[in-house]
């Protein structure tokens, strides 16, 4: 198995952050006067905040954001997001497992998120897998978000595995079509404020973390 690797998002597939990433965004948002509905977030999931941000407080009258807006705005929210989690990290069921499980029977490892450095280290001590991956892409990596499959390329180049060799493990549909865009095979974890229907491009729709298994991940690159 030492020819395959998956890579693996981590906001809604190893980590249960859905409640978590909505309460800060509702939290910044209240303090600026600026509405950020549940569609906002769900259409913008798995991607950059700086979309989310321009259309929100564009729709507010507020203009367009300056870079140096943005970037406050940004860390102000991710600042709370990890608050958030602080105080009771919110790891899926079987997440840790998984990851153990896959690089038992050789398959090479890589994070591929849209997050900032800080929230994905954060989520790979809150999941105790330091250490477990062979490479780690974040937003700062990448100048294209997802869809662009620019982060999960890169990743698999960090890890020298070609992309049809890889699998992603994935939620959103911005995440799914990245993947695929990728040349990459995906699994998606039907979390938190996602449906079967909007993961329809994926190659296998599981309801959890805990009901993938090895034999699946494996039949399915074979």
């Amino acid at each position: 198995m030492n020819t395959y690797a998956a890579i693996f998002d981590l906001d809604g597939t190893l980590v249960d952050s859905y409640d978590a990433h909505f309460e800060a965004w509702r939290l910044i948002s209240a303090r600026h006067g600026v509405a950020v509905t549940v569609d906002d977030y769900y259409s913008h999931f798995g991607r950059r905040n700086e979309d989310l941000l321009r259309e929100c407080w564009l729709r507010a009258g507020r203009g367009e954001l300056t870079h140096d807006e943005i970037a406050s705005l940004d860390h102000e929210k991710e600042a709370a997001y990890r608050e958030i989690v602080g105080v009771r990290f919110p790891i899926m069921d079987g997440a840790r497992e998984l990851v153990q499980s896959l690089r038992v029977v050789g398959f090479r490892t890589a994070v591929g998120s849209s997050g900032p450095p800080l929230n994905v280290q954060r989520a790979i001590d809150g999941l105790e897998l330091v250490g477990a991956f062979d490479a780690i892409v974040t937003g700062r990596d990448v100048k294209h978000s997802k869809p662009d499959p620019e982060c999960f390329l890169l990743a698999a180049s960090r890890i020298g595995i070609e992309p049809a060799r890889c699998v992603v493990f994935e939620d959103a549909p911005a995440g799914i079509t990245a993947a695929k865009a990728a040349g990459m095979r995906c699994i998606a974890i039907t979390s938190k404020g996602h449906t079967v229907e909007r993961q329809s491009e994926a190659d296998l729709v599981f309801p959890n973390v805990r009901a993938v298994t090895v034999a699946a991940v494996i039949t399915l690159l074979a």
